[in-house]
């Protein structure tokens, strides 16, 4: 179909954790390449930097995120995994 929907849904599970810093940069790279069935789920870990309000500003492409404490980088990844 013209708008993608027949490619395969592809799903980023990003885990961060105070990462404001290389977070906008990392959502930037997965949205400007431009996949028309891009799922992309967000984990983090409770920061305390600037993290959530850039996962704000980018909210309308992000199919789902959550703020909350986990066990670490692996639980996170299971997490936006399970999913």
């Amino acid at each position: 179909m013209e708008d993608g929907t027949d490619l395969p849904k592809l799903s980023v599970v990003t885990v961060t954790f105070s990462a404001a810093l290389c977070l906008e940069e990392s959502l930037r790279s997965k949205l400007l390449q431009g996949y028309p069935n891009l799922e992309i789920i967000i984990v983090d870990g409770s920061s305390t930097d600037r993290t959530v309000d850039f996962i704000r500003k980018y909210e309308s492409w992000i199919t789902y995120w959550v703020r909350e404490q986990d066990r670490g980088q692996s639980h996170a990844i299971n997490k936006g995994w399970a999913r």
